[in-house]
């Protein structure tokens, strides 16, 4: 897939030491919409280690999103529309969490255990949200309240992906559309959808905000009256490039046109 024009956003901090938190791509992008995905990135900076996991563990959904960059990546290009992802891995701390939440930073996610995520004082929680949430979410501030002032914004779209099978219970979703009080996008996707008989699609599945997974879109599109749209894409469908590329052609048209009628 082509990569579209990147920069980087925020500090490089004493937590991550390699790159930035934020990176964004295709900053001058024409569309009005922003593309987020918080867990793009299973990178864990040499400051954490391993964080006591083994390979299998940092390769899997416990770190990071499988698939998710990539359809952001095409959609990006496709609707030509500003993307903003992390570069640091969910296990040192969960973008899409209030930093305040006990589940910011993982003790056990799913089955497995974080060792070095065990009995953190106060003072190295404080230190990751300000070198890893700070950096992040104030660097989507400052881009968002930019394009504002443009005019050239009118939607947050988040992309993530889900495992097909959690704690043992099958997910019947080939795609989720996650939604809070207003619907309208969510909707209007949902319709596009609904087209292909043979997807089935959840609706405030497999998360809700309820779960507290809403936290990104709260803070960067419902603070600023922006209609918000989580999108959640069954792992085993994206692991390939085909498959985001599949997912990406999908999703940017119906993106494109509920935006026009937002």
């Amino acid at each position: 897939m082509m990569q579209a024009a990147q920069m980087t956003a925020g500090v490089t901090s004493a937590a991550t030491a390699e790159q930035p938190v934020a990176v964004v791509e295709n900053p001058g992008g024409r569309s009005p919409i922003l593309l987020i995905c918080e867990h793009a990135s299973k990178h864990l900076p040499a400051r954490y280690g391993t964080l006591g996991l083994g390979p299998v563990e940092l390769e899997s959904h416990i770190a990071w999103d499988p698939g998710a960059l990539g359809v952001a990546m095409e959609l990006s290009r496709l609707l030509d529309a500003p993307l903003i992802h992390a570069s640091v891995s969910r296990l040192v701390l969960d973008l899409n969490r209030d930093p305040s939440a006990p589940d910011s930073i993982w003790t056990l996610s799913e089955r497995t255990t974080i060792p070095g995520n065990l009995d953190l004082d106060a003072a190295e929680r404080a230190y990751r949200v300000r070198e890893v949430y700070h950096p992040f979410h104030d660097a989507i501030d400052a881009f968002a309240d930019a394009r504002k002032a443009a005019g050239q914004l009118s939607a947050v779209v988040s992309i993530h992906s889900f495992t097909p099978v959690y704690r043992d219970v099958p997910r019947p979703w080939q795609i989720g559309l996650i939604f809070n009080r207003d619907e309208r996008y969510a909707r209007s996707v949902e319709a596009g959808l609904k087209k292909d008989p043979a997807l089935v699609v959840g609706m405030n599945e497999p998360y809700s905000p309820a779960d507290r997974v809403f936290h990104t879109l709260e803070r960067h599109a419902e603070k600023r009256g922006l209609p918000p749209l989580m999108i959640e894409i069954r792992n085993d469908l994206i692991r390939t490039e085909e498959g985001q590329a599949s997912w990406a052609n999908r999703l940017a048209p119906l993106l494109r046109e509920g935006a026009r009628t937002l």
